[in-house]
């Protein structure tokens, strides 16, 4: 059990763990102290001392070991100095002051000190709105300044550290939270302190420069204006703009974001997105995003997005009415075997319709590029309870055919993270990855020996108390199943379990959802090929012809083509009938991410032209061919799906959206302490149960 300690602060009582930091155990209690170079996800250095506070303790009787008594109570002792609270841990008895007239004097102090270097940018400044230094000059610092402005420290501006990030030197106060970022948490120590005191500047010895798929937190935690990102550079002021809840659509982690948008004149009036940030959700993404989720969500705006169903007419598409087009898709399914093909872009609501749709007609649905063997993650994976972050000494984890920095860099973190605290990282891949320094066993084997390889680390990765295993796009069907096999017995057991690195955000939900798997790059192309002759086919965010020319002709010979998509792909153009599907950033629904946590997403924007949701027109042309299919609302989607699907049995709109107190605590006024991020008060989400159940087949030797 936690030992614990009982201080006061500002005559607060306060009980909180031993080794607990004074900032933080004020920080518990709804008392804020100001910080710069302090970071609750990072070791503190002690660099900025702005956060400076008067510490007494009970005096101690040297005879007996004992408090001294006065009054009955504990003497308290106050040292003749001021200590910082981001570097003294508390004790018992302790009684600190962070508001008294010696403490605000320092504090105001510092802040004048780092005033005296610092640029008057705040009316063009970026950081304006939210800015840390901002907020806390307003709140403790001085009225005026003494020194003068005319000497004010000048440095050169708008300096690109790399594609991505801008640096103003002048704005930047050395609390190092950058440099630290990026060597402790990101483990790429691409940037460094440069020159000595006034000239102290941040530069990046890597090449490319800022070689970091992690850079852009970096800005969320800078409390000055000194790093921002080229995406949003004077961009929007933050009062500006609204914020909506999502769940990043680039990768299975599953990323809590949320969208700031704004209505624009140089947009003709539109709302557009101006940035994506990270959302707080300490068992998913915790406050970081990578670079992908921040930086490549623009194609949601792309002029190019279809806006209006089409429909072939002497062997061209042409612009159509909805109910023409549903009509003429419903004409086509009617009576026939309708093959539905759909990828994991979708969201669970969309893949249950299409699903419906296909069982009802007698056909069946397929999943598009899809890993072999994913449908095991459904019977060994990961379940209700598990959290990354709870890995660590008596943990082992194994990464098996996949790069997690490039596939899933969240995920990478967290491994790495739980390698430093003590788990038995072993990674099996053919070739190097920025995870191997961490690993404490690497083994480098081709595709053909991995599954052998994984079968001889059997005996030390099972003898774990817990056993967590990632399978990437690399592996083979021998190599799932090898890898599933480690976790017999582990079924439904909290930090157990296998975990797809999917290629798309939702490819666990559509295994969950039964759909069956097809991987254009191997034989199963050719089994789709074949599959799809005479058919109709119902496509859905797949563009098989675009992969494959060998698809491309299959497609012709198809009974016909029906195309959902956000885009005018080669597919698009092989369809009978086109409809214009919503990106994710124009409607709600959920992804269940790979380590099957089902994650609601919210509209941030108005849709584009004549675009619907893909789970409305999946219903619209059920209800053509006479089935009854919900397509009214995502949120009755979901309800239908609960109750069909066992593994997603008690899951609501409304569970959903349930959110515990988290730490540490961000994104509310005191934008100095987490930085820029935002806090969760939308769903944390919520984890499906894997079934129990016993299988009878046996799989090369192993029951599974």
């Amino acid at each position: 059990m936690t030992k614990t300690v009982t201080l006061t602060i500002d005559d607060q009582q306060v009980t909180v763990p031993e080794g607990t930091l004074i900032v933080n155990a004020a920080k518990m209690v709804g008392i804020d102290i100001p910080v710069f170079c302090y970071h609750p996800k990072m070791e503190p250095v002690g660099m900025c001392r702005q956060c400076l506070v008067e510490v007494g303790r009970p005096a101690i009787d040297r005879a007996t070991g004992q408090p001294v008594l006065e009054d009955g109570k504990p003497k308290i002792q106050f040292g003749p100095k001021l200590e910082t609270a981001c570097t003294t841990p508390v004790s018992e008895g302790m009684v600190v002051l962070t508001h008294s007239e010696k403490a605000r004097a320092a504090q105001k102090e510092i802040l004048e000190f780092l005033l005296t270097s610092h640029p008057l940018d705040c009316p063009v400044c970026d950081k304006g709105g939210e800015c840390p230094l901002q907020n806390l000059t307003l709140a403790y610092g001085p009225a005026e300044s003494r020194f003068l402005y005319s000497e004010k420290h000048h440095a050169e501006k708008h300096v690109p550290l790399g594609d991505k990030i801008w640096l103003d030197r002048e704005r930047c106060i050395q609390c190092g939270r950058c440099i630290r970022f990026q060597e402790i948490i990101a483990g790429d120590p691409v940037l460094s302190f440069y020159q000595r005191g006034r000239d102290t500047d941040i530069i990046t010895h890597s090449d490319p420069p800022f070689d970091s798929i992690f850079s852009g937190n970096t800005t969320d935690i800078c409390p000055v204006g000194a790093l921002t990102t080229a995406d949003f550079r004077f961009g929007a002021r933050p009062w500006e703009m609204k914020a909506a809840a999502s769940i990043c659509s680039l990768c299975p982690v599953g990323c809590n974001l949320t969208f700031n948008t704004r209505r624009e004149a140089k947009a003709g009036g539109k709302v557009v997105i101006k940035r994506a940030m990270p959302r707080q959700n300490e068992q998913v993404n915790e406050i970081w995003i990578c670079d992908r989720g921040r930086f490549n969500w623009h194609y949601v705006e792309d002029p190019s997005r279809l806006t209006h169903p089409l429909v072939k007419k002497d062997g061209k598409l042409e612009k159509a009415s909805w109910s023409a087009a549903i009509e003429a898709a419903g004409n086509q399914v009617k009576g026939n075997q309708v093959l539905v093909v759909a990828s994991g872009r979708l969201s669970n609501e969309d893949l249950f319709n299409l699903k419906q749709l296909a069982d009802g007609l007698g056909g069946e649905a397929l999943l598009y590029d899809s890993l072999p063997g994913g449908e095991l993650t459904t019977r060994y994976g990961v379940s209700a309870g598990t959290n990354l972050g709870d890995l660590g000494a008596g943990s082992a984890i194994l990464v098996a055919a996949a790069d997690l920095y490039h596939e899933a860099p969240i995920w990478y973190l967290r491994v790495k993270a739980a390698a430093e605290r003590g788990a038995n990282l072993v990674i099996v891949n053919p070739e190097a990855t920025r995870l191997d320094k961490y690993a404490k066993k690497l083994v480098r084997c081709g595709k053909d020996e991995a599954a052998a390889k994984v079968r001889e680390l059997a005996a030390e990765l099972t003898a774990a108390e817990n056993l967590v295993v990632f399978f990437g796009r690399t592996a083979d069907r021998n190599l799932a199943e090898d890898c599933a096999a480690l976790l017999q017995g582990r079924e439904g057991r909290a930090n157990n379990g296998l975990i797809g690195v999917w290629p798309r955000a939702n490819d666990q939900g559509a295994w969950e959802l039964g759909y069956k798997p097809v991987d254009p790059s191997t034989g199963s192309g050719q089994a789709l090929a074949q599959a799809v002759k005479g058919k109709v086919v119902y496509l859905a965010a797949a563009d098989p012809a675009g992969d494959d020319p060998q698809l491309a002709e299959a497609l012709k010979g198809a009974k016909a083509v029906i195309v959902q998509e956000l885009f005018p792909t080669k597919t698009a153009s092989l369809a009978d009938v086109v409809f214009p599907a919503q990106a994710f950033t124009e409607r709600d629904g959920s992804y269940t991410s790979g380590e099957r946590r089902v994650q609601r997403f919210y509209p941030a924007t108005p849709p584009l032209g004549e675009s619907r949701a893909d789970f409305a027109i999946a219903a619209a042309v059920a209800a053509a061919a006479g089935l009854e299919v919900e397509g009214r609302s995502a949120l009755l989607v979901m309800d239908k799906l609960a109750a069909a699907v066992p593994a997603f049995v008690g899951i609501s709109y409304r569970k959903l959206a349930e959110v515990t107190e988290q730490w540490p605590i961000v994104g509310r006024g005191d934008l100095y302490y987490g930085g820029t991020t935002y806090e969760n008060r939308q769903g944390l989400g919520v984890q499906l149960n894997v079934s129990t159940f016993k299988r009878s087949n046996v799989v090369r030797g192993r029951a599974l």
